[in-house]
Order: structure tokens, then C-alpha cells, then sequence
């Protein structure tokens, strides 16, 4: 039984200014490095065997800091683009006052909060799971079915996507799911690649 480790990248800075990030490469703040890295030491305990990340520098540098952290850089990491966050279009580099003020409070809340309907040269939510999901069912959850432990760093969206698929949550159930950055979602992974077991790993939990 393998192990998949789930984690959205931590603070970046446009999260800090409440901007709609997508597919636009953005640095984390400093705040972001150091969740990373808190992040890693709960993991010290688990030895990885794979580690997965989008090629957008929020992950990468997120799952960076959790090797560094967890002492276990020199695994494998394979950077691929089905990992990425939801592209959002024109509401790109937008805050929400922007965007509202562009395009109105209603079209966007339609935008943000629905599965099918994408933005304006983007992708809804479902867009992105038929992206992401092919990828994760090809490459990543036959490694944890296999007995490999497995970490992924990514995005809000493609990891719902994943938790959507993983939880069997029904495409109004996964609108309300909140995955919080620089926290660890630990799966257990049986033969057949069903769940065995899932736990959130962050430092209140920790300290239980």
C-alpha cells in the first residue's frame, strides 16, 4: 500500500494581492517559503519515492522547500503542464475588484463558482480535471497503487480535480472543497487503486 501526498503550493504573491493567478509564473512570498518548509518537516518521517509538480515556479519552488525540509532531495521529480492551475483567460492578473468592476459581481461569481462555465479564454473546473486527471490516472496513482509513496505539488484546481476524482465528490460537492496552501493531504493507496485511508497533516493536527 503506497502512499499520495497531495499539496497546493504555498502563499504566492498574488495570492497575497487576490489576484487570479492561473497559468501566469509567479514567485511565492516569503510567508509561502517558510509553510513550504514547516510542511516538509511533517513529512520527515514518510520516505519518498516519486515527487510530481506543475512546470509553474509556485509549485516547484513549494515542493522544493518540502525536499529540503523533509531531507529527501534526491528523488525523482517529473515537472508536467497537466498539473497546472486552472487557466483562467482574461481574468488574469485581475483582482476581484477589477474584475467585478470589468465584467460584473455576478458574471464573475458565474465564473468562479460554477463547474462548466470558463471564463473568457480559460477553463472551467471541468476543463481542467480532463487535463489533469489523464495525466494523475496514467502516471501518478499507479505508483502509490503499486506501493511507491508519492508527492504531488500543484494547484487548487487540479488537485480538486484530484480530490474530486479520489473522494468521489459530485461536481456540486467539490465546488465547496477549499484545499488550503502549504498543507498536506495524505492518501493511502490500495492494490486496486481505491482509498484505503485519508488524513490532513499540519501542524495542529501534528500536535494532537
Amino acid at each position: 500500500m503506497g502512499k499520495l501526498i497531495l499539496i497546493r503550493h504555498g502563499e504566492s504573491q498574488w495570492n497575497l494581492e487576490n489576484r487570479f493567478t492561473g497559468w501566469v509564473d509567479v514567485d511565492l512570498t516569503e510567508k509561502g517559503r517558510k509553510d513550504a518548509f514547516q510542511a516538509g518537516l511533517l513529512l520527515k518521517e514518510i520516505k519518498l519515492d516519486y515527487a510530481f509538480t506543475s512546470v509553474l515556479k509556485r509549485a516547484i519552488e513549494t515542493l522544493d522547500e518540502v525536499l529540503a525540509a523533509a531531507g529527501q532531495t534526491n528523488i525523482p521529480v517529473v515537472k508536467d503542464q497537466a498539473l497546472n492551475e486552472r487557466m483562467y483567460g482574461d481574468l488574469q492578473g485581475l483582482n476581484k475588484a477589477e474584475c467585478a468592476q470589468k465584467f460584473g459581481d455576478e458574471q464573475v461569481h458565474i465564473w468562479r463558482r460554477s463547474y462548466d462555465i470558463p471564463p473568457p479564454g480559460g477553463e472551467s473546473l471541468y476543463d481542467t480535471a480532463q487535463r489533469t486527471l489523464p495525466y494523475f490516472d496514467k502516471e501518478i496513482l499507479p505508483m502509490a497503487a503499486s506501493g511507491k509513496n508519492v508527492i504531488v505539488s500543484a494547484h487548487g484546481n487540479s488537485l480538486r480535480a484530484i480530490v474530486m476524482q479520489l473522494d468521489r465528490l459530485s461536481k456540486e460537492e467539490v465546488l465547496k472543497l477549499n484545499i488550503p496552501n502549504a498543507v498536506s493531504i495524505i492518501y493511502e493507496i490500495n492494490p486496486d487503486s481505491s482509498v484505503a485511508s485519508k488524513k490532513i497533516l499540519d501542524e495542529q493536527l501534528a500536535k494532537a
